[in-house]
């Protein structure tokens, strides 16, 4: 027999819709559970069988934890804005606008077919002008203190999208979406100052319950190093530039300097005969992209420019290049090589005939680079001394001598936050023709993106709101003229913020009330993909602190616990995509086996952390397992509970179920799904083997079984003779005293290697152990014809006799 789910998940579903019983509580004398899923964008393809598992994971915990009496906020949205949308616009012709709400509309219907317990009255959309005033604001306020500032800076161009993108939007010299190339090219852009924040960002990583790689990449990402800047005077001109160095003890190895390419000083530091070279070689590094010309596989490149620096330390001349490996944004743009003690300036300078000079005892430079430790050499002042000694003397030195100071630098760059795009906030910023910048006064937000019939980018690097001169033109009071910003912010701003918005969505006066930000932040548990540990994450952080900083959020952090769930792939173990022609529906999982089927198949294929292949076999296994719950509750000719589940007591399911509640609770706690769930098959085991089932086992059963399939669980509760939902029923409790084992297994040894193996009661005495182990066939085997010598008895473990 078995439970007819298409008829009993939607009757469920209409019925949690129609009464709200997921819509968030916020009682005075409950605690708060805030659990946050990654809020999806809405693709044209639809939900994979890889969206449900994360969603799945703060199921379980919001339901287990509205029945554990918390005032549980778990809430849902759309990150709108974006690429995709656009380029869908664009190939077809059709408004992003309309695109989005098809696609949302999608997404909504396969996220409630799956039960997911979301308050839908917080649905929050980040192309929704409501919600993107809030975004723009913001915008204002990092503005005002001066965080949000205009820069022309090299960036990452891509034609092909016909936008800048963000360092981290670029892999392999390729955009992150489409695959298209990525060229540099210094334009005009809004940065948001994140690096003000870049020791905070560190040192409170600290604060919160994250995975130790997922900081590690956090830590990485912002870079920060010790060391100092070094100034070089440039020969026979009056032009300086500085280094920072995390190895300022080895300076007196520097045999020549590297300028990026692109660094101001080249012009003015060229000589007449290599000027010539030098142009030629800054036109051939501005095709090629950041990760190229890093590559530390690829052939080194460079043109001396015809300059000398002179070496503070020794007063000797340093012949001045210009390589692509040292890029503009990174440091100063400019560093010291110390050929003999660094791979990539070895290679460089074996390649061009550069000197090469040890300073550090050990290896053999003419043959490799040395990057070990050792004493210094060649170094005067600093010779004898090691590592720390030598740093912190040559420190000394460059102050005392004004040729540098100490130094604390990161690798973190600021955000750079314009993108020349069509689809995403317009940048609430109006340039006058006095040479003034402001921002739109609050009173006149949200700053609305205008309808536009062509989006296609100008392939000039403006946005395509920049033909929008009805738009783009204005006139202040006083006659003044003026220009709209044209660029839109990135996919990121939205999803910035947008779990404070889940707080309080309807606020139309500010962000969100501050009573209600005390009472929900931090974010309990965060759950989604480790692809977003660097870009997501680090941006959320950088805008919870400044909004922190001017007194709107309560937390210096906005996630508290943070939980990366595995990635489910094709069955041939690789990632699902349309192309490889592997991706499962969930529509046709659920349609075939019903959504709790799925969501147990999810949560039983292994940890929840783990990357595992999708299989067919274990989608039936789970559904046999819900179909083996219902054979056990309802008698399939009246439909009605089994006479098996009675009102008396049974002492032999007594252990089995109060394990049960035990360990169900902690692996749920722990998001150890799969183990939960083994307890759950345990327990039904246990029971089928029992001749009756109390049915106060069978309600807590059904409990348990709710987070996973609250479905069926619904259906049982309410067969079982309740009218009231099962979703605020108080989370089941066990008697640890019921859990005590009575009897042990115990090893019988003759001469320390074991004979036999015995159930006894857990408190037998040492004597009677002696005896049980005397009389044992076993034993008796093997000590007859000799003489016992010693019997040692351990109560609980073991009885060894010793015999010859």
């Amino acid at each position: 027999m078995t439970f007819n789910h298409k008829e009993l998940e939607p009757k469920w579903q209409k019925k949690w819709e129609s009464e709200k019983v997921f819509k968030t509580t916020e009682d005075a004398d409950k605690a708060n559970f805030y659990a946050l899923d990654m809020f999806p964008y809405p693709s044209g393809a639809g939900l994979h069988v890889g969206h449900p598992e994360g969603y799945t994971a703060t199921d379980i915990l919001s339901r287990m934890k509205r029945m554990q009496g918390y005032n549980v906020l778990h809430p849902i949205g759309w990150d709108a804005f974006g690429l995709p949308a656009e380029q869908y616009a664009i190939d077809t012709g059709n408004d992003p606008a309309e695109f989005t709400a098809h696609n949302i509309a999608n997404f909504t219907r396969q996220i409630k077919a799956l039960g997911f317990s979301y308050d839908w009255d917080r649905e929050i959309n980040t192309t929704d002008p409501s919600y993107y005033k809030w975004t723009q604001w913001i915008f204002t306020k990092l503005y005002e203190k001066g965080l949000a500032y205009e820069a022309e800076v090299a960036v990452n161009w891509c034609p092909a999208l016909g936008t800048v993108l963000a360092n981290e939007e670029v892999i392999d010299g390729k955009s992150e979406r489409g695959g298209f190339p990525v060229f540099r090219k210094p334009m005009r852009q809004w940065m948001l100052k994140i690096t003000a924040y870049a020791d905070r960002l560190l040192d409170d990583l600290d604060l919160v319950d994250w995975p130790e790689n997922i900081k590690d990449m956090q830590r990485n990402w912002i870079g920060r190093s010790e060391g100092a800047e070094v100034s070089f005077q440039v020969k026979d001109n009056d032009a300086d530039f500085t280094v920072f160095t995390t190895r300022p003890d080895t300076l007196f190895g520097a045999t020549y300097a590297v300028l990026a390419p692109e660094h101001d000083l080249v012009e003015k530091i060229v000589t007449a005969d290599q000027k010539e070279a030098v142009a030629a070689y800054q036109k051939q590094v501005e095709l090629k992209s950041e990760l190229e010309r890093t590559d530390l596989a690829k052939d080194k490149t460079g043109v001396f420019t015809g300059a000398y620096a002179i070496n503070p330390a020794n007063g000797e001349e340093m012949p001045i290049w210009i390589a692509d490996y040292v890029l503009i944004q990174y440091g100063t743009g400019a560093i010291m090589a110390v050929p003999a003690h660094d791979e990539r300036d070895y290679d460089f300078a074996k390649q061009f005939g550069l000197p090469i000079k040890a300073v550090l005892a050990g290896g053999n430079v003419e043959e490799e680079a040395y990057t070990g430790d050792g004493d210094h050499i060649n170094s005067e002042f600093l010779d004898g001394l090691n590592k720390d000694d030598a740093i912190a003397k040559m420190i000394a030195w460059l102050e005392e001598n004004k040729a540098g100071t100490r130094k604390i630098s990161f690798r973190l760059r600021d955000w750079l936050f314009s993108r020349q795009r069509y689809w995403g906030e317009p940048i609430p910023v109006i340039h006058w023709e006095d040479g003034e910048t402001t921002t739109i006064p609050e009173a006149e937000l949200p700053l609305l993106l205008p309808k536009a019939t062509e989006i296609k980018p100008s392939g000039t690097g403006e946005s395509p709101l920049a033909n929008l001169t009805d738009w783009v033109n204005v006139t202040d009071a006083n006659g003044r003229k003026g220009v709209r910003e044209t660029n839109t912010m990135p996919q990121w701003a939205g999803s910035s913020w947008y779990f404070l918005r889940y707080i309080d969505p309807e606020n139309t006066e500010e962000l969100a009330d501050k009573a209600k930000l005390e009472k929900w932040l931090p974010v309990d548990v965060y759950i989604g993909g480790a692809e977003h540990a660097v870009l997501h994450l680090l941006y959320a952080r950088f805008w919870h602190k400044f909004l922190y900083d001017i007194g709107v959020v309560p937390t210096k952090e906005p996630f508290q616990k943070l939980f990366n769930q595995g990635m489910i792939l094709g069955g041939n173990n690789e990632k699902m995509s349309k192309s490889r022609g592997n991706v499962v529906n969930p529509d046709d999982v659920v349609e075939q086996y019903g959504a709790d089927t799925l969501r147990l198949y999810e949560m039983f294929m292994g940890p929840l952390e783990a990357s595992i292949p999708w299989n067919a076999n274990g989608l039936e296994g789970a559904r046999k397992f819900l179909d083996r719950v219902w054979r056990l509750f309802i008698e399939e000719e009246t439909g009605k509970i089994n006479a098996k589940i009675t009102p008396e007591a049974n002492v032999d399911l007594e252990k089995s179920y109060h394990q049960m509640v035990k360990m169900v609770t902690e692996h749920y706690e722990n998001l150890r799904f799969n183990t939960g769930i083994s307890q759950l098959m345990i327990f039904i085991n246990d029971s089928y083997k029992a001749t009756t089932v109390p049915k106060a086992y069978a309600e807590g059963f059904v409990q348990l079984l709710s987070p996973i399939a609250p479905h069926l669980a619904e259906e049982l509760w309410h067969r079982l003779g309740h009218t009231e939902t099962i979703t605020y029923e108080a989370w089941p409790t066990f008697d640890e005293s019921k859990l005590v084992e009575d009897e042990v297994e115990i090893v019988l040894q003759v001469n320390g290697k074991v004979r036999a193996k015995v159930t006894v009661a857990k408190d037998l005495s040492r004597e009677a152990l002696e005896e049980l182990a005397r009389d044992n066939d076993k034993i008796k085997e093997e000590i007859t014809g000799k003489t016992v010598r010693k019997v040692i008895a351990v109560p609980g473990k073991l009885v060894n006799i010793v015999a010859n």
